[in-house]
């Protein structure tokens, strides 16, 4: 069963296909949960937090989770928010890269968080993905 943000819409923002909020605004909950795969089809993920800049209140970062098996194992990457197209048509969002991109992606595990307002960090983070870094978190 796909995961998306029609499915998770408790709120009914998405029902009225004429008004609503979506897609130049959504719902922080919806999006959490969302499927993520890449433009050959494949799945990637599923996106299990948003990281928030707190002094502009943009999203940095969707933090992905891949691999492992029923949540044992997962690995998780932070995903520059810009890396990520939203595909109304599928109801779910792409990523530009291939199963075996995403294994040589900078990750890590659930016990073992990178420091994301890391300069370095974030500057290979956005280069690993192609897009353009926003700068230093505060």
């Amino acid at each position: 069963m796909e995961t998306n943000y029609i499915s998770r819409d408790t709120y009914g923002m998405y029902k009225n296909t004429q008004g609503g909020p979506g897609p130049s605004l959504m719902g922080a909950d919806t999006l959490i949960g969302n499927d993520v795969y890449n433009t050959a089809d494949e799945s990637l993920g599923t996106i299990k937090e948003l990281m928030i800049e707190m002094n502009t209140g943009r999203i940095g970062y969707a933090v992905l989770s891949y691999g492992g098996f029923l949540g044992m194992g997962d690995r998780l990457f932070a995903v520059p928010w810009q890396a990520l197209k939203l595909d109304t048509q599928k109801k779910r969002f792409t990523l530009n890269a291939s199963k075996d991109q995403l294994k040589n992606a900078p990750g890590f595990d659930k016990d073992h968080w990178p420091v994301m307002a890391d300069t370095s960090w974030a500057s290979d983070v956005h280069k690993f993905y192609g897009v353009k870094t926003t700068g230093r978190v505060q």
